[in-house]
Order: C-alpha cells, then structure tokens, then sequence
C-alpha cells in the first residue's frame, strides 16, 4: 500500500422527501433515499479520494479495500499538505418537537396545500408551495480512532405569490426551515402574507437610487453578512489569495462594538453537532469589536493559513469536505428599532432579500431587497419596490451606525463548489451611513 498519513470514511444515509405544489396542483410528491460515503487518505503529499455507495463501515475487509485504493489516488497528486490538530466531540442533537416521519404524506401535502391556497389573495394570480425533509443518518471514522454517529432532521417550506396588473407583475415570498422536526402545521399565515406582499408591491414607487441613509432589517443584514463577510473569511478563499481579508487579522475592519459570529454549535438551521472531519464545532468571532479576530477553517485551512480555528468543514451527501458557514450572524447591540428609525431621520429601510452577487476577493457587492419603505422624518413612509444595496465590504462595515437589539436569524441553503448545505444568518437592524442605493425612481 501506498503511503498513508491519514484516513477518514464519512457514511451518510437517509431519505428526502419533496412535496411540490404549482397553482393548486400537486406537481410531486415522494420520498427518495441514498446511502453514500466519502473516504479519503491523505497520502505522501496530498488526498486520494473516493466515492462510494452502500459501504459496511463496520466490515475491517470493505475499509482497508477502500484506503487502500483511495491511497493509489493519493500517490499520484502533487501538492503537499499538513492538517492542524484537532479538538474532537459530538454534541447532542436538539430533539425533535415533532417527527416528520410520523406524519404520512398525504397529510404533508394537504397542509403543504393549506399554505399554498392562503398565498391566493386577492390580486395574486400565481402561487408555488414546496416542502423539503430531510433524514441523515451519520458514521464517521478516522484512521486516529475517532469515531461519532448522530441522526439529523430538517423540514421546511417554502412559498410564493406572484401578483400582476396592466403588465406589472411583483412577487411574494415566504419560507421556514427547522431543524427540531415536523414544522407544516399552522403556517397560513405565511402563505397570506406572501400574497399580500405581492399585492402591495403592485402600488408601491420606485425609489430614486443616490447615496443616503439605509436602515437593513434583519433578514438583509443577515443575507449581507453571510455573502459579504462570512465567505470572504473561508479559510480555503483566503489561502487561494480571493478574499478582501486576507492578511487582516487584528487590523480594525468595521465600526466599534461590531462583532460577527459563526456558531455550528447555535440549535439554528445550520446546526451541526460535529464538523465532516469530526472536529469539535464552536462558536467562533470572526470579528470582535470590529477588529478581524479569526477565519473560519478546517484542518488543512488551519495549517496552510493559520489565525483561526478548524471545525468548520462540511460537505453535502456523497461530497468531500470542504470549508462552509453555519450559523453566521451580528450579534446583538443595544439600540432600540425606533430609536434607529429616529437616528436615520430621513433615508429607507430595506426588508428582505431577492439575492445578489458578491465578490469577496475586490470586496464588492450587490444585493436586491424584497421591498422597502421610506424613511421621512424618523418614520417609516411610503412603500418602495425594485431596490438594491451595493459597495464595498470594509467601507459598509464602517458605516454602520447604530447596532439594534432585536437579532433575528433566517433560514436557508448555501451553495459552494458544486455542493448546497443549509445554513442561517441573521442580525439585529442595522444603519447604515452613506449606503448607496439602486433605484429606477425620478
């Protein structure tokens, strides 16, 4: 056999299941199961890896086989390198309020529908309902002898109402995601408000783009933090030199009192109770009173680049791992939401979010808010539609103003290197000086 400094097998099986709702129609709806592993040998240099369906972990003979193909791999790659230490442990899996897998599918998809039809306001001339569960059941080992197992389980929903007239269409949208079971029950109220959104958007202006006071609500700051900060401290974009804060560490990239966290270890939609490497999760400050304190890692990210700790590798079914987010937030400050709404006197408030690109390596950015309202006065005026927030990461960071007291983190799947893995992001309201606004407005 081939050299072998390290191996681990990662075993993931389990089911999904979809419910898929379009216009009152019941477009699908079933379950799918998958028994995937991933091995990989860290051989002379770098990994071989493998991947596989329907591995015994617990058969001696099927490992070995295994490393040892995988180690054939690993004796032709060229660039060599280490791991870090380190910490191992398992958390304890939150429990389940309710188990999805007591609820039959017919159930599922008349409550699915029960959202779907609530979205149906009146104005509201298309709507979509789509439920996702899934069931992970986990093994995992290593050629250190560290072993864990743990079962995981997501379930949420998502919609969407699109409203239209005289050739202005707007659109509507709500979602929740769950990581402490079944969450189907009771949820109309979501459908209506994304018709009624929708609806609303119809008779809304446009606001005139320019640069002013913006006040973000938590889900856009959220989205901001997560795509601007949180990726750009990825340990593996950092080594690859295509993050803005690369070489930053203990240098002052944001307002005072800032600080920005990812937490594996938060009971959110990007829990985890124990990383794809089998390293211990922890909370981790990625900036601390606005001064860059740490980058998000995993073992090779760590020993390649160091300022930080591992724990932060994930991987999708079947996937290696690599370095993801999870919980990714701003923690709370102390002011109040009217008194932000007072500081910012006259400027807009954005809510939502209808995605955007960022750039993490100019450290450039642009969002799209769901909708806005004016700002007049320190209140809250007029409703806006087709708005957007661009600029630079570090000078947004500095700009912010006031840090509100009322973080609220939202659910969602994150995409990176061909993998999708659910994660949160949050914050409390934020102001914003000089934040430069997209509008279509005269």
């Amino acid at each position: 056999m081939a050299e072998v400094r390290y191996y681990d097998i990662r075993c993931v099986r389990g089911e999904i299941t979809l419910v898929d709702i379009d216009n009152g129609v019941v477009e699908s709806a079933g379950t799918s199961f998958f028994d995937k592993a991933v091995i990989r040998v860290l051989g002379s240099k770098g990994w071989g890896i493998l991947t596989r369906d329907h591995v015994d972990i617990d058969s001696k003979r099927e490992v070995e086989s295994l490393v040892e193909a995988a180690s054939r791999l690993a004796a032709v790659t060229e660039d060599h390198l280490d791991l870090a230490d380190a910490p191992r442990g398992v958390l304890p899996v939150p429990p389940l309020k309710e188990d999805p897998r007591d609820v039959d599918l017919e159930e599922k998809t008349r409550l699915l529908a029960g959202v779907e039809e609530a979205a149906r306001v009146a104005g509201v001339g298309n709507t979509r309902a789509r439920y996702t569960e899934g069931i992970d059941s986990v093994r995992f080992l290593d050629s250190s002898g560290n072993e864990y197992s743990y079962e995981a389980v997501r379930s949420g929903f998502s919609v969407v109402a699109i409203a239209s007239r005289n050739g202005v269409m707007q659109m509507g949208s709500e979602r929740d995601h769950i990581t402490t079971g079944f969450n189907l029950r009771n949820k109309q109220d979501l459908g209506r408000k994304a018709g009624e959104v929708a609806v609303s958007l119809l008779d809304a202006k446009l606001p005139k783009g320019g640069t002013k006071r913006a006040v973000l609500d938590p889900e856009l700051a959220g989205v901001f933090t997560h795509e601007a900060v949180g990726h750009a401290s990825e340990g593996d974009l950092v080594r690859e030199g295509a993050s803005v804060l690369g070489g930053k560490i203990g240098e002052r990239i944001g307002c005072e009192g800032l600080v920005i966290v990812d937490d594996p270890s938060l009971p959110e939609f990007g829990f985890i109770p124990v990383d794809a490497e089998g390293v211990a999760v922890e909370r981790t400050e990625i900036v601390r009173d606005g001064i860059l304190s740490s980058y998000l890692h995993n073992r090779e990210t760590l020993a390649a680049v160091g300022d930080g700790v591992p724990g932060h590798a994930r991987s999708e079914h079947g996937a290696p791992p690599i370095v993801r987010m999870s919980n990714t937030f701003i923690e709370n400050g102390d002011a109040a939401y009217d008194e932000i709404l007072e500081e910012c006197r006259d400027g807009i408030l954005l809510i939502g979010s209808r995605g955007g690109q960022v750039d993490p390596g100019r450290g450039v950015f642009q969002f799209n808010a769901e909708y806005g309202y004016l700002i007049e006065g320190g209140e809250k005026a007029g409703m806006v539609r087709d708005v957007s927030l661009s600029g630079e990461i570090l000078s947004t960071l500095h700009n912010i103003a006031l840090v509100g007291d009322d973080r609220k983190m939202s659910p969602g799947y994150c995409g990176k290197g061909g993998q999708s893995v659910p994660v949160s992001d949050g914050a409390p309201h934020l102001l914003l000086e000089n934040a430069t606004i997209g509008g279509r407005g005269e």
